[in-house]
């Protein structure tokens, strides 16, 4: 039966070293610590090691739940894999010990604000590039050409140039996909009005 703790910050420019203090004053023999966002589980290799080494009678111990869980949904699976393994989850900063009832209640409405949380800031991050889209400041991603659709306006024979006008997009890319792997010169190009 041992402590194991998990320390983790979002940026490499972050510093771990009050994490790795609390966690071996928590007690804990082994410390695991990475340097990843922590969105998700997936690409948490420190992290995946500690669930899968712990064991039965064994105690996570992280500082706060936002260090292990970003997200409602990952929180209940490492939650339900350390119940599965006979291991529990202790918070150092927050009354969590998912050993006891109260700690298991406190853990689900910390997760639940936590997600809240995230999706509110997503939600900003919209609103925020809606509002610089109408104001014209924001253009977004590049466009996406659809080769398919340049390909069948120019079997229609329309002319390159007028793709280029309905679809939006430079003339060199239309001549780009109509002539694949070839270079075409300035000197090269066909009419700007006549059908290929």
């Amino acid at each position: 039966m041992g402590k194991i703790g998990y320390a983790r910050v979002s940026t490499t420019d972050q510093d771990l070293s009050l994490q790795l203090a609390a966690l071996s004053a928590a007690g804990c023999g082994v410390i695991r610590s990475e340097k990843i966002t922590g969105s998700t589980v997936a690409g948490r290799a420190e992290l995946r090691t500690v669930l899968d080494f712990i064991g039965k009678g064994d105690t996570l111990v992280v500082t706060r739940i936002d260090r292990l869980a970003r997200s409602l949904g990952d929180l209940q699976d490492i939650v339900r894999e350390l119940k599965a393994k006979g291991a529990s989850l202790v918070a150092t900063e927050q009354p969590i010990d998912t050993s006891t009832a109260a700690g298991k209640a406190f853990l689900d409405m910390l997760g639940v604000f936590a997600e809240f949380e995230t999706n509110l800031r997503r939600e900003r991050q919209m609103e925020g590039i809606a509002k610089a889209k109408a104001a014209g400041v924001y253009k977004g991603g590049r466009t996406r050409i659809a080769a398919d659709e340049v390909r069948r306006l120019a079997g229609e024979g329309m002319g390159p140039s007028a793709i280029a006008r309905q679809l939006g997009i430079g003339r060199a890319s239309v001549y780009r996909l109509l002539s694949p792997g070839k270079v075409v010169s300035q000197d090269d190009r066909r009419p700007l009005d006549v059908p290929l």
